[in-house]
């Protein structure tokens, strides 16, 4: 990603509501058990009108600059449905979002919403990390038929592995931001030190071992 004008005001939005929160000395622990200096969570942004609209106007802008318009806007669940929401009301498009799984009762829908064999949709996902929730979801869409033209995150972390995920899924990916613009904001800013530096490059580098 171009570390661009758009690339900055993400980041320095995020790092200014808490929802990106660097801890080297005091690492996360993620759900897959990963130790992190960092932790994202672009929920917090839903709570911030002015972040939450600039966040829709770009997505919907970075959508239309790298796939065209698509037929429908689909929200990984359960992270990225506002902002899919938002995003599809943009750009006057229908909206469905996919489960990790299908529902245990009723239709057992994995898809919610309405979908039509050989619609282009375009995925909207809040952050990538390992890539493999959103690109299940890619899977389960084109399983139905439709013709995903690529995904549209808020952020990512560029991790090796998922930029190869990715490339063999066929799936282009749009950040909005990532983690090389994150960390040069944090250091333009003071959120971290120079110090911190380091920590946060070694870890990126070997993220599943970094911590053990």
């Amino acid at each position: 990603m171009v570390r661009d004008d758009r690339a900055l005001k993400i980041a320095e939005f995020l790092l200014q509501i808490k929802a990106i929160k660097l801890q080297p000395g005091d690492p996360f622990t993620w759900a897959s058990g990963w130790k992190s200096p960092i932790y994202c969570d672009n929920r917090k942004t839903l709570a911030h009108p002015k972040i939450r609209t600039f966040i829709r106007q770009q997505l919907a802008s970075i959508i239309e600059e790298k796939f065209g318009k698509p037929e429908v806007i689909a929200g990984v669940a359960t992270a990225a449905i506002a902002h899919g929401v938002l995003v599809a009301e943009a750009l006057g498009l229908p909206f469905v979002y996919v489960r990790p799984m299908p529902k245990d009762h009723g239709v057992g829908n994995q898809i919610e919403g309405e979908i039509k064999d050989g619609q282009s949709v375009v995925v909207i996902e809040d952050l990538i990390s390992t890539g493999s929730s959103s690109l299940k979801a890619v899977e389960v869409l084109r399983n139905a038929g439709c013709d995903v033209k690529g995904l549209a995150a808020i952020f990512t972390y560029d991790f090796k592995l998922a930029q190869e995920s990715f490339k063999k899924a066929k799936c282009p990916v749009a950040s909005l931001c990532n983690y090389d613009v994150l960390i040069s904001k944090a250091i333009e800013t003071n959120y971290v030190t120079e110090k911190d530096l380091k920590t946060l490059k070694s870890w990126r580098e070997n993220p599943e071992a970094w911590g053990i």
